[in-house]
């Protein structure tokens, strides 16, 4: 049964699709007059409801005939930037070459954006935010979970935009603008050439393959100027790339060759300057390193999920990563440590990694505490993104702040019933980032620390 109804939204809506392709706003209305003429239609005594029916049917079939003879072949050029962010539009030049003997008008592009339908294995393992609110024939056919799943999976919309005329052998650029909806990859399929038939009522379309993505990052909030609390830690193996190839130090100077000195540390050039063994000599530093700790540890997507992942985002690009580093922590197939700052990383990797994090189903909280406390001895100060503050999540931070670490508990959630927990949570050093004010609770925050 569940195969079924999985397999029946996907027909429907891939025959919505097609039609919402080739018909427009005029012609959807039509077929929608059809639909209702035909509904009320056995009523004989309806006469007008066969008058409408013949006259709707008759549009449709002109229309129909109309779209038979496709455009013309033209050249598509898309220059699609790197990233977008959500809830930020981004505009980006087509060029259209038409190299033709014909002038063509009346064209318009439509972007062809990957099949967002899900598969039969996510529909089935997928739990819609507030799913267990719905009621029992909601949960049992699925349908608000398969619109769910499709409206995260569509990533951005992108509109119809109407071509100016095309000269002969030349070309015109266009602007489209792409609005991010969701954070992940945004996969384009092609573009297609459209151009509407003397009715107005249905579209001939001309598909050009070209394969193209754009990463849309998480949204950020703008975070007023300040300064994380925590001093400076000593650094096994100093800055120099020392998360990427290992331990190395900082350099120093160059010496003399001391029995058992490293012989990748022997310096030729100057060796052979010089007569005599030469070696580079490193120190190691002590700096500043905060970690930027985000909770996954949710059944399903959610809106507080999203906003936590935002609010990391945030931190990671309002963080001056220039004299210290900032690792990111998370738990998903895996436990994750990215690090950004003083030459180790940089913060659109984190960005690029943040875009595709998932909720952590199969693994406890306690995996993201030792991941931290495994890393305390070399850390300034904690950022915790949370999404809740149950008992493991305590337990972390107390032992953090057992051991003299400073750290900023930050927990995304929906506002709490009671006054009387917001005032318990401020005594306990948690602030509260309500789902929906996030932007004003992080800026009251950051504002008056």
């Amino acid at each position: 049964m569940r195969r079924f109804l999985y397999r029946s939204f996907r027909a429907v809506w891939g025959l919505q699709h097609r039609l919402g392709r080739r018909l427009t706003p005029a012609g959807q209305l039509a077929m929608a007059g059809l639909a209702a003429a035909a509904v009320i239609g056995p009523n004989t005594r309806l006469t007008v409801a066969y008058q409408a029916a013949t006259f709707m049917a008759g549009l449709l079939l002109v229309a129909a005939l109309g779209v038979l003879q496709r455009p013309p072949p033209l050249q598509v050029r898309r220059r699609l930037p790197r990233y977008a962010t959500v809830g930020e539009p981004v505009t980006y030049p087509v060029t259209v070459l038409n190299d033709g003997s014909r002038a063509r008008s009346g064209l318009a592009l439509i972007e062809d954006v990957a099949d967002p339908r899900p598969s039969f294995e996510e529909f089935t393992a997928a739990r819609e935010p507030h799913e267990a609110r719905r009621n029992r024939f909601d949960r049992a056919v699925g349908y608000p979970r398969w619109s769910w799943l499709i409206s995260i999976n569509q990533r951005a919309t992108i509109a119809e935009q109407p071509l100016p005329p095309v000269p002969a052998g030349g070309q015109v650029e266009a602007r489209l603008t792409l609005r991010p909806l969701h954070r992940g990859r945004l996969t384009l399929t092609g573009t297609t050439v459209a151009r509407r038939e003397p009715l107005g009522l249905a579209r001939a379309l001309r598909p050009r393959p070209a394969s193209a993505t754009v990463l849309i990052l998480p949204r950020r909030y703008p975070l007023p100027p300040f300064a994380l609390p925590g001093a400076r830690r000593y650094q096994h193996g100093g800055i120099a790339l020392a998360q990427s190839v290992g331990d190395s130090e900082e350099f120093v100077s160059l010496r003399d060759y001391r029995p058992g000195d490293p012989l990748k540390r022997i310096h030729w050039r100057s060796w052979a300057r010089a007569g005599r063994p030469v070696v580079r000599e490193y120190q190691d530093e002590f700096f500043v390193r905060h970690a930027l700790v985000l909770d996954t540890f949710v059944p399903a997507p959610t809106a507080a999920f999203e906003e936590a992942v935002s609010v990391a985002a945030s931190f990671a690009c309002g963080v001056g990563t220039q004299e210290s580093l900032l690792d990111l922590l998370f738990v998903g197939p895996e436990a994750f440590s990215v690090t950004a700052g003083r030459g180790v990383g940089h913060v659109d990797r984190m960005l690029e990694i943040l875009a595709a994090v998932r909720p952590c189903r199969d693994r406890p909280f306690a995996t993201l505490g030792r991941l931290v406390l495994e890393r305390q001895a070399s850390l300034s100060g904690v950022i915790c993104v949370l999404l809740g503050w149950d008992e493991p999540r305590r337990e972390m931070v107390s032992r953090l702040r057992a051991l003299g670490m400073p750290v900023l508990v930050l927990v995304v959630a929906d506002p709490p019933a009671d006054s009387g927990a917001r005032e318990a949570d401020a005594a306990a050093g948690v602030h509260r980032l309500e789902v929906g004010r996030v932007g004003e609770g992080l800026a009251r925050l950051l504002g008056s620390a």
